[in-house]
């Protein structure tokens, strides 16, 4: 099991708990506000992006060809960017810290 901590757009923290899926639903079943997930999880919206803290970037495993082409267009994505929706619940993000990034405006 994983604990994950969102922090929102307007600061609220919210940490969530899950076994497995991606952290895109488990953040859409615990309702966090500005986790999308628009296209379902399939990479193609990039609704669902967050900015990972406290340095620990290289726990979300690597990104995708598509998920950086997505990122690429995005006004508010920096070296610290993901998509949820591609980030795999395991034991490694065990206390992994997300912030929801501001919506883009494509």
């Amino acid at each position: 099991m994983a604990k994950i901590t969102f922090i929102t757009r307007d600061n609220q923290t919210i940490t969530v708990e899950g076994e497995s899926g991606s952290v895109m639903a488990l953040a859409r079943q615990n309702g966090v506000k500005g986790i999308e997930g628009e296209c379902g999880g399939v990479c193609s919206c990039a609704t669902c992006h967050v900015h990972v803290q406290n340095g620990e970037f290289s726990r979300t495993g690597q990104q995708g060809t598509i998920e950086k082409d997505l990122l690429e267009l995005n006004d508010h994505a920096d070296e610290t960017s993901r998509l949820c929706c591609q980030i795999r619940i395991s034991d490694e993000i065990d206390g992994l810290v997300l912030r929801v990034a501001e919506k883009n405006s494509f």
